[in-house]
């Protein structure tokens, strides 16, 4: 497999028909184990969470990592339609459909958390439990820039990214250096190998791919959505305060938008948390997965 380490045996890989795009999906632990599906965020895929698997599956649970449509070895469908919000919210309620669970835990970071946080809006029946790593509620996401000018200076890359064939270019261009360099630049020093990072490579070039990848920001930017519900879900946010793309007053605003949930923070740790903090959030992971009491809402 084109990815950064290998599996260990107990991982299997197969990919799921979910109507109109065919996902590639990463699962371990117990069959009869209660449901974890992790997603990623840009520009990762499965990989991303390949550090959190085996903690998770030993504590019990059976996990599912899908690459999202668009990354990795997962559909790319062409245009910006098939990547809007309510699509890949849809994209995820189908996989635990399609792997017998109607009900299930979530956690998604970066843009997977943007996902995670949609489905739990909208399809609040589905979600068991809810933990997102560094992502703001998409609902609250315009107010919050509004009123911060200094995180819609950090968000100017965006607009970078709607520039169709521009983006992709440079983006991939002398074996992905750009996009190599920005995840070295924004994470700890060692976080990614130079082995990882050309296995994300590979991904990053695929014919499609960043065209796939990028189309995710142009979606938000360019089509409508819906006003999203209340979050009912109970829900972990865990938040690097080093994060160079996100303040941390857009995770104290996403959680205004939660009935019942408490933030985590991590003060030392940057947007990539999963990676650089992974004994800490798998073991915050799974203790809120096996009921860790929330309190009253919190910061």
């Amino acid at each position: 497999m084109p990815h950064a380490s290998s599996p260990s045996p107990e991982i299997a890989f197969r990919r799921i028909a979910l109507g109109d795009v065919t996902l590639h999906v990463t699962e371990a632990g117990p069959a009869n184990g209660p449901v974890v599906i992790l997603l990623h965020g840009f520009p990762e895929s499965w990989v991303g969470w390949k550090k959190q698997i085996g903690p998770l599956t030993k504590a019990g649970f059976r996990v599912i990592v899908p690459d999202q449509r668009g990354y990795g070895l997962s559909d790319k469908p062409t245009g910006i339609e098939p990547y809007h919000l309510d699509r890949l919210a849809e994209d995820v309620v189908a996989l635990g459909q399609a792997c017998g669970a109607q009900r299930f835990h979530l956690a998604g970071h970066d843009w997977g958390g943007l996902v995670a946080w949609w489905v739990a809006s909208l399809y609040p029946d589905h979600v068991a439990r809810l933990a997102i790593l560094n992502a703001p509620h998409p609902g609250i996401v315009r107010d919050y820039i509004r009123r911060h000018p200094g995180q819609w200076l950090r968000s100017l890359y965006v607009g970078f990214f709607q520039m169709r064939g521009f983006a992709e270019r440079w983006l991939v261009a002398d074996h992905a250096k750009a996009l190599r360099r920005a995840l070295v630049q924004t994470s700890k020093p060692g976080t990614f190998t130079k082995a990882e990072l050309d296995a994300y490579a590979r991904d990053w070039t695929r014919p499609r791919a960043m065209t796939a990848m990028l189309a995710w920001y142009r979606a938000l930017v360019r089509l409508p959505r819906r006003d999203p519900d209340r979050v009912i879900t109970p829900t972990l946010i865990l938040w690097g305060r080093r994060d160079h793309a996100l303040q941390p007053g857009l995770a104290e605003a996403s959680l205004r938008v939660c009935d019942r949930g408490r933030i985590h923070w991590f003060p030392d740790t940057t947007h990539w948390i999963q990676h650089e903090e992974f004994e800490a959030v798998s073991i915050a992971l799974a203790a809120f997965f096996k009921g860790e009491d929330l309190g009253s809402r919190s910061g």
